[in-house]
């Protein structure tokens, strides 16, 4: 155990240090995913003048709690794991003791606890500049809404790590990643809370995976009424399913491959 622990603690030591280095380039990643702030303008203005589950107030902290989850469950794992194939890098890594899964695991970790700091001044400038939404989530919420918020980052990460594993088939499976996002970003929750979406495609839409990476913690923070038990029990299931499908591609896939040095 004590092994195990002096590796984790030397693996997020060690990308924490290269992400600091790069900490004015993340300052600018969070602001590339500013698209709920935008739309959380587009939602609160229609709200004014239509009749919907969320009046303006609550549009407001649902968009902010959205943005907030986005900061800490963004993966961008195929785009590297691209390149390593492309460019015979994971040779190298298959030589050590360790799955290289564990180096992007490692790598995605230090950059959310390079972005803790901005979050935290994002939040102080969202209830500086709309006091009227300001909020306390209940105190069990709010555990079960980080604990979401891990299990989200986990599902989406080994989503997307699953997608690359097709690299060992074609060059650019990051293709792939950019047509799950259009589903993605649509019924994640992102673009509108599922609550406005008609009962009959909510439910179906609910025994996907994506309303678990953005919808479900974002209501939780928020104190919205959501199936607890059965959200966790779907986030599991999708999470063995593709991990049993990225670890059969992953034993298929070092047969295909034949990067440098393999």
């Amino acid at each position: 155990m004590r092994w195990l622990i002096n590796k984790v603690v030397s693996f997020l030591s060690v990308y924490y240090a290269h992400m600091l280095e790069y900490r004015a380039e993340i300052f600018f990643w969070v602001l590339s995913g500013s698209l709920p702030i935008i739309l959380m303008g587009v939602w609160i203005q229609a709200s004014q003048g239509g009749d919907f589950a969320l009046n303006s107030v609550e549009f407001a902290r649902y968009f902010f709690c959205v943005f907030q989850v986005r900061q800490f469950t963004n993966v961008w794992v195929i785009w590297d794991f691209e390149k390593e194939v492309i460019e015979g890098q994971l040779s190298f890594k298959l030589l050590y003791p360790v799955d290289p899964a564990w180096y992007h695991v490692a790598r995605h970790i230090a950059e959310k606890m390079t972005r803790f700091p901005i979050a935290i001044l994002i939040t102080l400038l969202f209830f500086w500049l709309y006091p009227e939404a300001v909020f306390m989530p209940k105190l069990i919420n709010l555990i079960l809404g980080l604990m979401a918020i891990v299990l989200a980052f986990t599902l989406r990460f080994i989503i997307q790590y699953t997608l690359a594993m097709f690299c060992f088939w074609i060059e650019r499976a990051s293709s792939i990643q950019q047509f799950w996002f259009l589903f993605d970003i649509f019924l994640s929750g992102i673009t509108a809370p599922l609550d406005v979406f008609p009962a009959s495609i909510r439910e179906i839409v609910l025994l996907t995976p994506f309303p678990y990476t953005v919808y479900f913690p974002a209501s939780l923070f928020i104190n919205r009424p959501v199936n607890i038990t059965l959200s966790f029990i779907i986030m599991l299931t999708w999470i063995i399913i593709f991990f049993v499908i990225n670890r059969w591609l992953w034993r298929k896939g070092l047969k295909q491959y034949s990067g440098m040095g393999a």
